[in-house]
């Protein structure tokens, strides 16, 4: 009990002495209070300590030479209005609470404009709740120095429509989440050592562009989400027990056209998903290459469409859990870099199906634990053993009609940053 009563005294003392060291600095606030409506304050050079509230519309440039400090309290900018503009500013030092939310900016209006600021050692970084027509763009995100588990989220949408969160670069927060939310672009975007790069629950009509998701332990994750377009993405290395490119659950009338996904556990996964009978899932032009499974359905589903799509150097092309098959979806069309065929009247398609079976190096699928094994010697023996007389009946997990011989156009692999 004398321990904790210590420690819980050294974090006040700390969060006490973080207040008190933004105290001696300006606030912000009397230059805010002093500027009319719709004017533009361009504060002097320096720091100022926070946080600051804006109830009308105000510009506020900090020409790349203004801090505000949070002092350890709260969020650092308060936007309780419409028409503000808050950019090239350092946003830095908000409190702790995640009941809070405490953040860089909290955003509760319309038609705001966050652009081209600094925000560090902020729990999280932009939440917007019920705020439309917002822009978010360039802005430079990471959340405190603590574990992944604790951290926030880089930008936060909750109940929000038509915004546009573009351009941003964010290291080292937790996740990009939107829920309940519609008809938001985010776009162009470049995350890297958080958890989630973009998480969606309960929102449709989203459209997610050019964004590069790389070190992250999923790239994106839809979750009830509707009509969501996933285009042109580069995801890479998502790794660990859980890591994926991208996954669905219950999710219905998606696009996931044109992206890279590479390095990653789990390249797709399906769960249960389309989730609206009559709805279709279209899967095309992606590559997914050098992933441990490439497309991976929890179970034995239907509605997903596969076309043009390259996989190239994985360890397994398809799986499905609990020994089924994913013989129920189409798939045209696509690149299969283990494809046995032959092409005798050259015209980029094999002459004979692509099929894929279920055979013992699979046994991981029904057994869990045998995926210890997985890629071992043993295993392959069982597989050769297994092709050449087989114990029973191989499942077909897939059959493709018309295989390609060579990559398409669209599906090459790009040249990336690798800082």
């Amino acid at each position: 009990m004398i321990r904790l009563l210590a420690i819980a005294l050294l974090l006040f003392a700390a969060t006490a002495g973080g207040a008190q060291a933004a105290s001696t600095y300006p606030p912000l606030q009397d230059l805010v209070d002093k500027a009319k409506p719709n004017s533009t304050l361009v504060p002097p050079p320096g720091t100022y300590s926070g946080p600051v509230t804006l109830d009308f519309p105000l510009t506020i440039d900090g020409k790349g030479k203004v801090t505000i400090d949070g002092g350890g309290q709260g969020s650092v900018i308060y936007i309780d209005t419409d028409g503000a503009v808050i950019k090239n500013l350092h946003l830095t030092h908000s409190g702790n609470s995640h009941n809070d939310i405490d953040a860089g900016v909290q955003v509760r209006g319309n038609f705001n404009v966050i652009k081209d600021n600094v925000i560090d050692n902020c729990l999280f970084g932009i939440d917007l709740q019920e705020s439309n027509n917002n822009i978010v763009r360039r802005n430079r995100i990471s959340s405190k120095d603590v574990e992944l588990g604790v951290r926030g989220d880089s930008v936060r949408l909750w109940y929000s429509f038509n915004n546009k969160i573009t351009d941003n670069t964010i290291r080292n927060s937790r996740d990009m989440v939107v829920w309940y939310s519609a008809d938001n672009t985010i776009a162009r975007n470049d995350s890297r050592g958080g958890r989630y790069s973009l998480h969606f629950m309960y929102s449709r009509f989203n459209d997610v562009d050019s964004n590069h998701y790389e070190h992250n332990s999923v790239g994106i994750f839809l979750m009830y989400s509707d009509s969501v377009r996933v285009r042109n993405n580069y995801i890479a290395y998502a790794n660990g027990p859980t890591g994926m490119g991208i996954g669905f659950k219950e999710t219905s009338d998606v696009e996931i056209a044109n992206n890279q996904i590479l390095y990653c556990a789990t390249g797709l996964y399906i769960d249960v998903s389309p989730y609206d009978p009559e709805a279709t899932n279209r899967i095309h032009d992606n590559t997914i290459a050098f992933t441990i499974i490439a497309v991976d359905f929890l179970n034995d589903w239907k509605g997903n469409i596969f076309e043009r799509n390259a996989f190239k150097g994985n360890q397994i092309q398809v799986s499905v859990a609990g020994g089924g098959s994913a013989d129920r979806n189409v798939w045209k069309g696509n690149y299969w870099d283990d494809y046995e065929g032959f092409d005798l009247d050259q015209d980029g398609i094999g002459d004979q199906p692509y099929e894929l079976f279920n055979y013992a190096d699979r046994i991981w699928m029904d057994v869990p634990p045998a995926r210890f094994f997985q890629g071992t010697p043993v295993m392959a023996v069982l597989d050769f053993l297994e092709r050449l007389a087989p114990f029973s009946e191989p499942v077909r997990l897939v059959r493709d009609e018309r295989p390609l011989m060579s990559t398409p156009d669209s599906t090459q692999l790009a040249e990336t940053d690798p800082s």
